[in-house]
């Protein structure tokens, strides 16, 4: 990985965004570049819409989700209802229960995430990978920053409001972007060059003795 990191050559980018998020066939890639310009519409304007409700209007989630329950509820109710009274199908409702496939595809994905986070707080408590310390340490500082900054739900809005505009914006501009990548690339690669020849080699590793004791 310190290899990669200290490679000044330019970094492999992807020939094709359409290729990159799942190419033909893809159900996300054409939403987010505006292939099925319908369902990223209703997208952006429910996400538009929830955002609104929640951080302009003031509505409280826990009474919003009460209230839409409520009225499907009353409408599923009368519907059924009014089928019996007047032989008429009942609502077309799905199989309602979460099916064993689901639930170990769930668990099988959090278990691998679980892993990763508990293998790096290892690395960090028992390896002494001063690295890997700093790295973590900066970017949870960073999520900390940003948490003061915006609220969870103005996260959330500002990420699809990104994920519907940088991918199709990056598609059209794709050869500019990737020249000024990358140059950034070939300057950080310099600057963490130099950071690892003077501060970040001269850290004492822990012994393999150590870690075995």
């Amino acid at each position: 990985m310190e290899d990669d990191l200290l490679n000044t050559s330019s970094p492999i980018l992807p020939k094709s965004v359409y290729q990159s998020l799942g190419g033909g066939g893809g159900a996300v890639a054409d939403v987010l570049l505006w292939k099925r310009w319908s369902t990223s519409a209703f997208l952006l304007v429910i996400s538009s819409v929830i955002w609104l409700l929640f951080e302009r209007v003031g509505y409280n989630l826990l009474s919003l989700v009460a209230n839409v329950l409520l009225l499907l509820l009353f409408i599923l109710f009368f519907w059924a209802k009014s089928a019996s009274l007047l032989n008429r199908p009942l609502p077309p409702l799905p199989n309602m229960e979460v099916s064993d496939d689901f639930i170990g595809k769930a668990s099988e994905v959090a278990q691998v995430w679980v892993n990763r986070v508990l293998g790096v707080a290892h690395d960090i408590a028992l390896g002494g990978d001063y690295k890997l310390f700093f790295k973590v340490a900066s970017s949870l500082w960073l999520v900390s920053f940003v948490g003061n900054v915006f609220n969870f739900l103005t996260l959330v809005y500002m990420g699809v409001l990104f994920s519907l505009s940088i991918p199709v914006l990056y598609s059209k501009y794709q050869d500019t972007v990737d020249d000024k990548l990358s140059l950034t690339h070939r300057v950080l690669s310099e600057q963490y060059r130099k950071l690892d020849e003077k501060f970040l080699s001269k850290i004492p590793k822990p012994s393999k003795e150590k870690k075995t004791q």
